[in-house]
């Protein structure tokens, strides 16, 4: 049996927060939402905010199989629900024949039956799993167009699919809907309306720090402040892809990795294409605006540094 959903918006936060997932309340109040009124959950934010986390976190919190399309430009419905296997139905007409059975009838019901079915990621989410029903992770939806979006209506309202040759297929328990997009294009409103919705923007630089120390432990309090500080800094600045919290994660690492106990001009020039994607974006900031960076957020660690201490002393 798969474990209880959570029965309240302190329930879910615990939920994720013992996955190392560190949410805000809203998320968590929106996501008990979609658990309590079994609605799908529309995640619209960056790339690299954390979105698809989320799906594998419920997953894997829930003990719940994670059933997962990766949307991409021209998919369809024998990509992403179910197709049949024509070769294996081409065999079987032809041994059919072979061995001179001439019943066009019963030969057209076998070779559309349910054991020459191939299904696809959403057919599999409408059908449970060891009586468990499992996480859909519609995931970047907005790669897709328009037609394929007209499909999911029946998907998200009903949550069955029709194939003409077998029928309705209705999941007997809803999945667990998540469904992603970076909001390359806006999706259609009918869509949207089957759904609860939720913005995942990035972390401010307390939400960030705590997500550091809970990924990568092995970074020290001094590096994980300004690995964070550098971040948030750059995120005010116009470039072309701002880091994401992948990113941050990946750059404390890498950094780690190195032996760094702090930031040093040398570093961040050379560890750049961690956290920047594009060549425009690091040019734009390496040499005397990379330093400049440094110097700030390292000496406003020091005045922070000082004022605590003072407080202290005071106390």
């Amino acid at each position: 049996m798969p474990l209880p959903l959570p029965k309240s918006i302190d329930e879910t936060s615990n939920l994720l927060a013992s996955a190392d997932y560190v949410a805000d309340r809203s998320l968590a109040t929106v996501l008990y939402l979609s658990l309590k009124m079994q609605r799908p959950l529309f995640l619209e934010g960056e790339a690299g905010v954390g979105k698809t986390e989320i799906a594998k976190v419920l997953a894997s919190s829930l003990d719940r199989p994670l059933i997962r399309l990766q949307c991409y430009e021209g998919l369809d419905i024998s990509s992403a629900v179910y197709e049949w296997n024509y070769a294996a139905q081409m065999v079987d007409i032809r041994m059919r024949e072979a061995s001179g059975d001439s019943n066009r009838g019963a030969m057209e019901d076998d070779v559309f039956s349910d054991r020459f079915l191939i299904r696809r990621p959403i057919l599999q989410a409408l059908e449970q799993v060891d009586g468990r029903a499992p996480v859909l992770l519609i995931d970047e939806l907005d790669r897709t167009d328009e037609a394929f979006e007209a499909f999911l209506l029946e998907v998200l309202s009903d949550f069955q699919v029709t194939i003409p040759e077998l029928g309705t297929i209705k999941a007997q328990e809803p999945p667990i809907v998540i469904i992603t997009t970076n909001r390359t294009r806006e999706i259609h409103d009918a869509l949207k309306r089957r759904c609860l919705y939720h913005w995942v923007d990035y972390p401010d630089a307390e939400r960030e720090l705590d997500i550091v120390r809970l990924k990568v432990p092995g970074a020290g309090a001094a590096l994980s402040r300004e690995v964070v500080d550098y971040v948030q800094h750059l995120r005010t600045l116009e470039l072309f892809k701002n880091p994401g919290i992948a990113e941050t994660l990946d750059w404390a690492t890498a950094l780690m990795e190195l032996d760094k106990v702090a930031l040093d001009p040398q570093a961040v020039s050379d560890t750049l294409g961690v956290i920047l994607k594009y060549q425009d974006d690091i040019a734009s900031i390496q040499d005397s605006q990379s330093a400049d960076i440094l110097r700030e957020i390292q000496s406003e660690a020091r005045r922070e540094g000082a004022k605590a201490g003072a407080s202290a002393a005071g106390a």
